[in-house]
């Protein structure tokens, strides 16, 4: 059974060891699909929707063909059928220059009829809305319950009640490099450069769609601007620019546009929660009675978690999906966790002061009924009291002097991540000491390059630098899941894992017999191979290697159930600084200690930990999506009115990784869960009222003051 064997064993594991690519990628050679250019390239543009909701009666692409340097045009939508949402595809145009594509689209003649639309979720709820879907019987899904326990014995046994109404609103992807793809035909092969955290399942999208056998498409990510849960398949536009590139016959780059990207890239969908929760006088949550409702657009993935984190033994929730007349939600870091996590938090902290008791400590009597994750929460509330000095926050909300009162909140989350079978790799060992690790799997950004080349080194006694590591490509063969769900480390490590160590003891049983020793005493540490029985037997790694002579050592790898770990649990500590006569909040700082199984590399895990925090004060004080009733558009589809954290908004941040279990999990999406929770409260003990609605910005701040 393989074993990640013991920290103080460890060379590199769990140390801080600088990415692989780094320097790539400060110099500008790494290479993003963006920065693809084939020979004879053509430039993609797609037209869209400028209305909410229409019938197409016509579209005529005559025009803009003709445009000279035009070289192919498409339709996407046929006449007589829908667009549903401002930004939906009408056509494709392919052009020698991007600004020829952008005059093209200009060009393209289309007629509608405008029909009645809903952007405003308590419109769409309304009796006599506009129907958005065709599948649904009016706008609202039906609810999702769940029951456990006798809420109403419950309700009768609490000493104190909260009843209250959380709301969250949309939040849009906003990924660095937009979405894009280039395509290129060669005959019926199609490869495709694409900005995608699955480079099988968007090869399995187009072979389907263009009924081709799977070997005949090539997708290759070498390196990834962001997607956060948005880039899984090929989408509209990968589907578009591949039909572009086959009628022009030459390759064609299709990235969406800054606006497109926030009108169809995806979304975290809103959340509106009516709780009534109630508490013993001694300080057990007894009950829970929620009853909520959010949108995912179009879509129908407008879930939440509630109950969430705490215990409760009598709940009742109901759950239910609005759809309105804009794009559709996607999966966005920990989908339905920050938005419940905010709730839950909110109202943990109302119970606490109907009960006159300290927030930390009435989470400690709430925690987790699983006894790993309690055990470990427990301790992560220790560590972060001490960090954020819970001690200094204001004992009565509010009481603090002057124009800018300070406060001090905190707030949980959990997540699995814990990946599952399904990857392939492979370790491969040439004669020339040369190292090979190749899997299918795709770096998004998060390090996993440097985390397999870690591995590898380890098992073999050698540096991370002396790894050649081949991500991104499905032309190897090797398969590997995408990367969601922080499920990435989670799958792809323990196959590397057995994968070198099957290569190093296919290895140790070539060159034993050659330096006369065991195979079973053969150990590898620091470029050497030598026996663990007599020392006096070493060879250094080249020249054991060298005795390989033509044979290359090739070995897969198999998915061990052992060396992962599955859910995890954070918890998160703000100081906050409100500003009374702006309503301006600043936070001073955030201590985020985060449960993460067996830190591999500690620089890329700290690094994971620190983006999930400033994604999360993006989503508690400045992010929303802003739709106007009276044209059905969204308002701030850009980079200048749709805010996002910038150096000004980021905090000190300690990040703690608490890495207690000898086992794998993923980090990518848990630390941002509990962050808007933590800030939510720091507000209210800062200043004494309580915001119940995020983002929170300045003008909530100042209604809730006067």
């Amino acid at each position: 059974m393989a074993s990640w064997g013991e920290a103080r064993d460890s060379r590199l594991i769990g140390k801080r060891v600088t990415r692989l690519s780094g320097a790539e990628k400060a110099t500008g050679r790494a290479k993003y699909t963006f920065d693809i250019n084939r020979p004879g390239m053509l430039y993609g543009r797609i037209l869209r929707s400028p209305v909410a909701h229409a019938t197409i009666t016509s579209i005529d692409l005559s025009e803009a063909e003709a445009l000279p340097g035009v070289k192919a045009a498409i339709l996407l939508i046929e006449p007589g059928k829908r667009v549903r949402y401002e930004g939906q595809e009408i056509a494709a145009i392919a052009a020698t220059t991007n600004d020829i594509a952008k005059d093209a689209i200009r060009l393209i003649r289309f007629d509608y009829d405008e029909l009645d639309y809903v952007v405003d979720v308590e419109s769409a709820k309304a009796d006599g809305a506009p129907q958005i879907r065709d599948d649904w019987m009016g706008n609202q899904s039906e609810p999702r319950v769940d029951e456990r326990g006798d809420i109403e014995a419950g309700f009768a046994e609490a000493a104190v009640e909260v009843e209250a109404t959380y709301h969250a609103p949309v939040q849009t992807h906003v990924c660095l490099e937009t979405h894009g793809n280039v395509a290129e035909w060669d005959g019926d092969n199609l490869t495709v450069w694409a900005s995608t955290q699955a480079v099988f399942g968007t090869r399995q999208n187009l072979a389907q769609h263009f009924e081709l056998p799977e070997n005949q498409v090539r997708v290759i990510s070498e390196h990834m601007g962001g997607g956060f849960g948005s880039k899984f398949g090929p989408g509209v536009e990968g589907i578009a620019v591949a039909k572009l590139a086959r009628k022009a016959g030459a390759p064609v780059k299709l990235m969406l546009t800054r606006k497109a990207e926030h009108l169809v890239g995806g979304n975290r969908p809103s959340m509106t929660q009516q709780v009534r929760a109630g508490a013993t006088q001694d300080g057990r949550f007894i009950a829970y009675d929620l009853s909520g409702y959010g949108t995912g657009g179009i879509g129908a993935g407008a879930g939440f978690t509630g109950p969430y984190v705490y215990h409760v033994p009598n709940y009742r929730t109901e759950k239910s999906a609005v759809a309105i007349n804009a794009g559709s939600a996607r999966a966005m870091r920990a989908p339905g966790h920050p938005q419940g996590a905010f709730a839950m938090d909110s109202l943990m902290d109302e119970l606490a002061e109907k009960l006159g008791m300290d927030p930390l400590a009435f989470r400690r009597m709430n925690s987790d009924s699983d006894p790993r994750r309690n055990k470990i929460r427990q301790a992560e509330y220790t560590l972060g009291a001490q960090e954020i000095g819970w001690h200094r926050r204001n004992s009565v909300p509010g009481s603090g002097t002057g124009i800018k009162k300070r406060g001090i909140g905190m707030g949980c989350g959990l997540w699995g991540g814990g990946g599952g079978p399904g990857t392939q790799a492979r370790v491969t060992i040439h004669s020339s000491g040369a190292v090979e690790a190749v899997t299918g799997t795709q770096d998004i950004g998060t390090g996993i390059r440097t985390v397999i080349a870690i591995i590898v080194a380890e098992e073999l006694g050698l540096k991370p630098a002396d790894i050649t590591v081949k991500v991104g490509d499905t032309e190897p063969g090797l398969p590997s899941r995408g990367s969601g769900g922080s499920q990435t480390i989670g799958s792809v490590a323990p196959v590397i894992k057995t994968a070198a160590i099957a290569a190093k003891r296919k290895l140790f049983g070539h060159i034993a017999p050659l330096i006369e020793a065991e195979p079973m005493d053969l150990r590898a540490a620091g470029g050497r191979i030598y026996s663990a029985a007599d020392l006096r037997l070493s060879v250094p790694w080249k020249e054991a290697t060298g005795y390989l002579g033509m044979e290359t050592i090739s070995e897969g790898g198999e998915w061990d159930e052992n060396l992962r770990v599955g859910d995890t649990a954070g918890v998160q500590f703000a100081d906050v600084e409100v500003d009374t006569e702006t309503g301006l909040v600043k936070v001073i700082k955030v201590v985020a200690i985060q449960d993460c199984g067996l830190v591999v590399n500690r620089l890329t895990t700290e690094s994971q930990i620190n983006g999930a925090v400033i994604m999360g004060l993006g989503y508690a004080l400045l992010e929303e999506r802003i739709m106007d009733g009276q044209t059905g558009k969204m308002l701030n589809a850009n980079l200048e009115d749709y805010k996002v954290p910038g150096t000004m908004e980021i905090p000190e941040i300690v990040s703690i990784a608490y890495d207690t279990d000898r086992k794998i999990t993923g980090i990518g999406e848990p630390p941002t869960i509990p962050t808007a929770g933590a800030v939510a409260n720091a507000v209210y003990n800062a200043i004494g009222v309580r915001i119940r609605e995020l983002p929170i910005t300045p003008d909530k701040v100042l209604n809730a003051l006067s």
